[in-house]
């Protein structure tokens, strides 16, 4: 009888300013057969502090946090500001 812990992530990327999504499952599994899982989500926006985070993460934000879509989203922040 041997238990193992999995950790798998999947990303979903969502609205104007391409927030990324990232869903973390924990799966405890028990000689192939899975016994259990917990879901974690959490949301990273432009401007986050990606140092701590995976290359895969960091790869991810750099291809979709492009300088077009940090000026849109900085365009929306301003006009919901100004209450436009």
């Amino acid at each position: 009888m041997a238990l193992t812990k999995e950790i798998t992530y999947d990303y979903e990327i969502r609205n104007i300013s391409k927030n990324i999504q990232e869903r973390q499952k924990t799966t405890i599994v028990e000689d192939g057969k899975e016994l259990s899982s917990a879901y974690h989500r959490r949301v990273l926006t432009i401007g986050d502090d990606l140092s701590g985070e995976s290359d895969e993460l960091k790869a991810l934000s750099s291809s979709l946090w492009t300088p077009a879509v940090s000026a849109s989203w900085a365009d929306f922040q301003t006009s919901q500001s100004l209450g436009l």
